[in-house]
């Protein structure tokens, strides 16, 4: 069924930006089918049009991210959004759709989703709308190439080379040193680093599997990402042998516990080999003491990754990057652009200090890719590094960026966002209604808190208190999905009931939309 914009206006307190009238169109769509585009013989004029029109369907979404009168989400049910809802189907046709209704299913496809790029979305490690960034994506998309080999990607692979080697000068790594590969993801650079680290110490795994190797242990902390036992079960080390360490009250890795852990392991039969920290965890957003975990792995032996997801970004803020001192020791890193540093999802490298091992735990040599006879220097064909064969190009809009904002734009753009967090932070630490999950200042951008509604306050702590409040974040953020004006993530942890969890990573955001946060959580949750 066919439909326009106009059949589903969005909600004028919250939006008055005007629809565009598709009848004053120079082409009607309706009559016209995919067929009728480029490679057509007569599709360029056909193909202008539509992408014109698409491009203008974009700008007026990339307009209404950045207007703060507008939703952040227009909240539907999986069910409706299924069902079918005023006109927009999820169902797949057996004869083609004309291109008026493919420009709708478009549009409605942004009108349902979540604009993550709006000052006042907090739900996320990664958010912002960067115009660059996106101008990257698009271009991307267009050339359309992939990263295995320099015939077919010649710009791309130099650009990757080149930015690479830039974050780990970032990382403290000398000249002579380092190698990489951008990941589909935080959570797939940690798992390489480690398989390259099972594979540093033990070759022969690459032939023999785990049944030639010892029974491994690697070390992570209680706050660290879930990427690291899911690495580990995936690769055959197994959960139980991951050992957890203890953290302090804020959340960083006690170094006592970690060689504490380590002397646990060995005791138990097991070859401690890896050890991750964590520079930003993700909910607290803290940095585990990198120079004495680094100490530690040096003297038992271990690969040192560093997980740095979320905070590698700080690397870009001379006012910040002190609180990665130590990174410089680690045999590999993580470090997501797409977080802190706002490029559009997704972009996430692995940074890795040995050169060659990449290449050595990954290579298979498929003849139909990686010919060793080809007229240029076949050592720029990356793809034999990797553990996939197709690899998207996620370098380009990072290395854009870079050239558009330079380093000192990238750390003006940190700055602000953990200038953001301190503002909340002062503002909770002045208010009764609110409760500080800690009441030391944020090192990241992350700040967490419990709000304590009129029905609360006058109750002493104990074990009522809690189960009533834990039940008040998932309630207002009911609400708050509902209106779709503001969106923070809320969570438990093992000793603490439901929080509400702010992050900042967007640089549209402004301390007004950390005051309209405050007082929107009160206006949904005063009642409860």
């Amino acid at each position: 069924m066919e439909h326009t914009d106009k059949d589903h206006p969005e909600n004028s307190k919250y939006s008055q930006t005007p629809v565009p009238d598709r009848s004053c169109n120079a082409k009607d769509f309706s009559s016209i089918y995919s067929k009728d585009l480029l490679p057509h013989p007569d599709g360029e004029k056909m193909t202008r049009g539509f992408l014109q029109e698409l491009v203008s369907t974009l700008l007026a979404y990339v307009t209404k991210t950045f207007d703060r009168t507008s939703k952040v989400l227009d909240f539907h049910h999986p069910h409706q959004l299924k069902d079918g809802l005023e006109g927009f189907s999820l169902e797949l046709p057996d004869l083609p759709e004309n291109l008026e209704q493919i420009l709708v299913d478009c549009s409605d496809t942004l009108k349902y989703g979540v604009k993550t790029g709006h000052p006042r979305f907090f739900n996320q490690l990664s958010s912002g709308l960067d115009i660059i960034g996106l101008a990257g994506e698009w271009l991307t998309s267009t050339a359309n190439t992939n990263m295995f080999t320099f015939e077919i990607s010649p710009v791309f692979i130099l650009m990757e080379e080149t930015v690479l080697r830039k974050m780990q000068e970032k990382v403290g790594w000398a000249d002579e040193e380092g190698d990489g590969i951008f990941c589909p993801g935080g959570s797939m650079c940690n798992l390489y680093s480690l398989l390259l680290a099972r594979y540093n110490f033990y070759p022969e795994v690459k032939t023999g599997g785990m049944s030639d190797l010892p029974r491994l242990a690697l070390f992570t902390s209680e706050h660290s990402h879930y990427s690291i036992q899911k690495a580990a079960q995936v690769l055959g080390i197994g959960t139980k042998n991951v050992f957890v360490v203890k953290c302090d009250e804020r959340g960083k890795m006690i170094p006592v516990e970690l060689e504490s852990s380590i002397m646990q392991a060995k005791a138990a039969g097991c070859v401690p080999f890896y050890a991750n920290a964590t520079a930003g965890t993700t909910v607290y957003g803290a940095f585990d003491p990198l120079p004495e975990i680094a100490d530690i792995c040096s003297k038992h032996g271990l690969w040192m990754h560093v997980d740095a997801a979320w905070g590698g970004g700080l690397l870009m803020s001379k006012r910040h990057c002190g609180k990665l001192r130590g990174i410089e020791r680690a045999s590999s890193v993580t470090w997501n652009p797409h977080k802190m540093m706002g490029v559009p999802l997704q972009c996430a490298a692995l940074l890795v200090k040995k050169k060659g091992l990449l290449q050595e735990c990954n290579q298979l040599g498929a003849k139909y890719l990686f010919q060793p006879d080809k007229q240029y220097d076949v050592s720029y064909d990356t793809g034999d590094k990797s553990i996939q064969c197709g690899r998207h190009v996620d370098v380009f809009k990072l290395w854009l960026m870079w050239k558009a904002k330079g380093s000192e734009g990238f750390g003006s753009q940190v700055n602000r966002c953990l200038e953001n967090a301190e503002y909340l932070f002062n503002r909770l630490s002045e208010r009764a209604d609110f409760e500080l999950v800690y009441r030391s200042k944020p090192e990241h951008s992350n700040v967490c808190f419990w709000y304590i509604p009129p029905s609360l306050r006058g109750i002493p702590p104990g074990a009522e208190r809690e189960r009533r409040l834990h039940e008040v974040a998932p309630k207002i953020k009911a609400k708050m999905m509902e209106e779709g004006s503001v969106m923070i993530g809320y969570q438990p942890t093992s000793e603490k009931v439901n929080f509400f969890r702010c992050v900042f990573s967007n640089p549209a955001t402004r301390k007004e939309d950390v005051d309209f946060l405050l007082d929107e959580i009160v206006r949904l949750g005063c009642d409860l």
